[in-house]
């Protein structure tokens, strides 16, 4: 009998003692501000391990110098656009501690990036997928590629670039930019599509062009 109360006293008494450190706990976060929280986030981050962050999503705010990351958000909340190839990763440069974050991408461009925005830690897999070769031409119909022929390998009545001698440059005629099939322009901002018809207001009428 004496021996199951002090057990039972001895169990009231752990439980005591669990509660009121989750109710101090609760309260310490309750009363601390963002700014306190995001300074205890940055100072537990920076005694863990890197290798039990990997593939874990969070804003630049809270990574570090020198952090690898992917599938960067170029806005807050948008989704990640930057940096989703296979085998693709880049690196922030400096650390994040004003409203924007300076990251190198993988083709060596350095890019400001606001701070708020969110990314994954680590480099995404699959990075020998650009050394796969094909095996023959069939290979490529497989997925989806269909076969691309140069303009100057063809007739004149097939396109522009195409008839002349030997491999004469824009149909024979030097200094023809490269047109579409159709004769058009590719290059130098021509405008390819229909123009929007603009409205004209004139003494409080409106009129079309």
């Amino acid at each position: 009998m004496a021996v199951s109360l002090w057990r039972s006293r001895n169990a009231s008494s752990v439980l005591n003692l669990f509660t009121n450190a989750v109710r101090r706990f609760s309260s310490e976060v309750t009363n601390t501000s963002p700014r306190s929280t995001r300074e205890s986030m940055m100072s537990q981050m920076m005694y863990s391990d890197i290798n039990s962050q990997i593939g874990s999503c969070m804003p630049l705010s809270v990574m570090r110098i020198g952090t690898v990351i992917h599938n960067i958000e170029l806005n807050p909340g948008q989704g990640g656009k930057l940096v989703r190839a296979a085998g693709t990763s880049a690196k922030i440069l400096k650390e994040p501690t004003s409203a924007y974050c300076l990251i190198q991408l993988p083709s060596g461009v350095k890019k400001l990036i606001d701070s708020r925005c969110r990314a994954t830690v680590g480099v995404v897999s699959n990075p020998s997928h650009g050394d796969r070769k094909l095996r023959k031409a069939g290979h490529s119909r497989w997925l989806g590629r269909r076969p691309v022929v140069r303009g100057v390998a063809m007739n004149p009545v097939d396109h522009p670039h195409g008839g002349g001698e030997g491999k004469s440059k824009s149909s024979g005629r030097w200094g023809r930019g490269s047109r579409t099939p159709w004769g058009k322009p590719t290059k130098s901002g021509y405008k390819t599509g229909p123009l929007k018809r603009r409205s004209i207001v004139c003494f409080g009428a409106k009129f079309k062009s």
